[in-house]
């Protein structure tokens, strides 16, 4: 007998399953393919928070999951003895126009009201921002102190190598037994959405790349709509589609080609980089777009935890422990944004 079982070893997954085990839980994780198999394999691995102005629930609960990133991904690679690429490198963004300008210096204002002490968000020149920079009209960037990366296909392996450290089993099939946490992606979404009867989320589809380019230490860049990742095993992630639509959820196509040659106009040094992998993959987008948490209407001991569009790296050390506090300790700490007593509302009349 196991106290919680979790379904699904993606990010969500493996960190509930970790921090179960440090609650003292008896764990057992279920994916019949194995850690990492869906999106949480992929190779960018941005750990980025939202912009700090327009405060809410979503950038608050995303704040707090960052700063507890380090002491997290420490205790995994400690136990495991295989470090996840874990950094918290920054972010360099260019400022394009003089809207750009204005709109970052009210940004700063709203990471110190918000961020506090915990991390910067500040305009710099080239001189400052040092020579790892994409090409900017103004001479100026956007540096934020806060973002973060891991190495996702390291940071799932030493998620899983520490699970089993301590205990933990993960098998590709069994019962459900104790309090039973259902992490299992775009297609848990779509499973559930079929169980309520109403729209719950699904997939996008994201394309990336990763090539041979040591930039390791220095910080993330976005420039042009792309997220340029250098990882410390001396690869960089160049990343990423966003597709509603697709036919094959594993098939690179020319939408990745031309990423990869924007990658090199944003930043020259990347041109003609030896690509090492494409990838694709399927990520779960809840409808609302925050996470999904909580109970699994009409399931007694069941719950859900899903949804990490985009930010799943960097909010599954919070995600893990809310969702625990309401199975292990009947603790509801959810924000409302993101709790699963929203699908059982009334749906809302459409307009005449």
């Amino acid at each position: 007998m196991v106290d919680v079982t979790v379904r699904g070893a993606g990010i969500f997954g493996l960190s509930i399953a970790w921090k179960a085990l440090l609650h003292g839980a008896r764990v057992r994780v279920i994916d019949r393919n194995g850690p990492g198999s869906g999106a949480s394999g992929g190779v960018v691995g941005a750990l980025q928070p939202h912009v700090p102005d327009r405060w809410n629930a979503l950038k608050q609960y995303q704040l707090e999951s960052l700063i507890e990133a380090r002491e997290f991904w420490e205790g995994v690679d400690a136990t495991s003895g295989v470090l996840s690429g874990f950094a918290r490198v920054g972010r360099v963004q260019p400022l394009t126009s003089e809207r750009d300008i204005s709109l970052a210096r009210e940004r700063a204002d709203a990471a110190r009201a918000n961020w506090g002490e915990c991390a910067l968000w500040e305009i710099t020149d080239a001189r400052e921002a040092g020579n790892w920079i994409p090409p900017s009209p103004t001479g100026l960037f956007v540096h934020d102190t806060l973002s973060a990366i891991v190495h996702p296909r390291d940071a799932i392996r030493s998620l899983a190598k520490a699970i089993r450290a301590h205990g933990g089993k993960i098998v590709a099939d069994g019962p459900d037994q104790g309090q039973v946490i259902w992490a299992t992606g775009w297609k848990g979404l779509q499973e559930l959405g079929a169980a309520l009867g109403r729209p719950v989320g699904g997939g996008v589809k994201g394309q990336a790349a990763l090539v041979r380019h040591d930039a390791g230490g220095q910080p993330q860049v976005f420039a042009g709509g792309l997220h340029i990742v250098p990882h410390l095993d001396g690869t960089l992630a160049i990343g990423s589609t966003s597709e509603r639509d697709f036919a094959a959820s594993t098939t690179t196509d020319e939408l990745l080609e031309d990423i990869i040659r924007r990658a090199g106009k944003v930043m020259p040094s990347l041109t003609g980089a030896t690509v090492i992998e494409r990838w694709a993959g399927v990520r779960p987008r809840c409808v609302s777009r925050a996470p999904l948490l909580g109970p699994w209407p009409g399931r007694t001991g069941h719950h859900v935890a899903n949804g990490g569009f985009k930010i799943g790296f960097g909010v599954a050390p919070k995600v893990a422990g809310t969702i625990l506090d309401l199975a292990l300790e009947g603790v509801d700490s959810i924000p409302p944004e993101f709790h699963t007593e929203r699908l059982t509302e009334p749906r809302l009349r459409p307009r005449a």
